[in-house]
């Protein structure tokens, strides 16, 4: 096991910043073009890569990694924009799944050409090709050992 080391805890430190500042860049980007806040491409993309377009809501929140609570409130938002529409769960009443609508695809989709962009113009531009494998391998293999734990 690595020595957690001044120069790691820095390392971690600046992970840490550099990701809430790109996220509130993209926060921002979204709003100027008037669109939906950034947590909600989040759940319009699991939908759509979703089978059927759809999760039951227990399982769109461990995708989200956020808890239950947090996804019904953001649930209920996505619904009352008719993003997303709620179907009972068959086989357990208080099961419910979000199922993505037209209307929801075209925003995750609209969103995205402001969210690529974003992308590029604070993370990808500033990274060479060597770099961007360098992070992937490093950012995989620290993810593996994270889901190896559990």
């Amino acid at each position: 096991m690595a020595k957690l080391d001044s120069t790691r805890n820095s390392l971690w430190r600046l992970f840490l910043t550099v990701h809430t500042r790109l996220v509130e860049r993209v926060e921002q980007d979204l709003k100027q073009a008037g669109l939906p806040p950034f947590e909600w491409y989040d759940v319009l993309l699991a939908l759509k890569q979703a089978p059927n377009q759809r999760l039951r809501l227990s399982d769109l929140a461990e995708v989200l990694l956020v808890n239950r609570t947090n996804v019904t409130r953001l649930a209920d938002r996505l619904e009352k924009a008719d993003l997303i529409r709620r179907e009972a769960c068959q086989d357990d009443r208080r099961g419910a799944f979000a199922v993505l609508t037209e209307a929801g695809l075209a925003m995750q989709q609209t969103m995205w050409k402001v969210y690529s962009q974003s992308i590029q113009k604070y993370f990808a531009r500033h990274l060479t090709d060597e770099e961007v494998k360098v992070m992937a391998l490093a950012l995989q293999r620290i993810l593996d050992a994270e889901t190896e734990s559990m």
